[in-house]
């Protein structure tokens, strides 16, 4: 893996999460809304020591991929994630990504996932195919693929467990 960069555009700066950012993020994520659109292992209630967890060790494991905090305002207000695959499937990355709430729909997201696809492309040429699943109900986050350039491949129905209820996934993707 390469090292993390910083990346950033106006008012916006994705970089590695420090310990220093454990109130803003546990402020973020805890929330219902942004915990529904997340997978199971995301915690909810979303307490401080698992904002520590997550900015000293979880984000920064090879497992992870490359997890950027989302930094606006000054603060840290969300995560984006690229996870490249291995094996024959390493010209595949999958994407994620969360902001808090008081942020939706304001292009954030949106910028920072131009962003990273701006140097994923440029830095990790053996990855032809980036896709992002997202749960069938949220538009907003299908909003921010097909922004980036995104087409829908797949409906993938009850092909996840969320919350205990079978749900239906969107997968999107990006192709080099």
């Amino acid at each position: 893996m390469l090292e993390l960069p910083t990346l950033s555009a106006e008012g916006l700066c994705l970089r590695a999460l420090v310990k220093e950012d454990t109130p803003s993020l546990q402020r973020h994520a805890d929330n219902a809304l942004v915990h529904r659109n997340m997978f199971d292992g995301f915690p909810h209630p979303y307490t401080l020591n698992d904002a520590i967890a997550w900015c000293t060790e979880g984000a920064h494991s090879e497992q992870m991929g490359y997890v950027w905090g989302i930094e606006c305002e000054e603060q840290i207000i969300g995560c984006i994630a690229l996870v490249p695959e291995t094996g024959w499937l390493r010209c595949n990355a999958e994407l994620g990504y969360w902001i808090g709430q008081a942020h939706w729909g304001r292009g954030i997201t949106s910028k920072a996932l131009t962003l990273v696809m701006s140097w994923a492309e440029s830095s990790l040429s053996e990855i032809t195919r980036f896709y992002a699943p997202i749960f069938a109900w949220n538009a907003g986050s299908q909003g921010v693929v097909r922004k980036n350039g995104f087409h829908k491949e797949a409906v993938l129905r009850k092909s996840a467990i969320k919350s205990g209820v079978l749900i239906d996934r969107v997968v999107w993707a990006k192709y080099r």
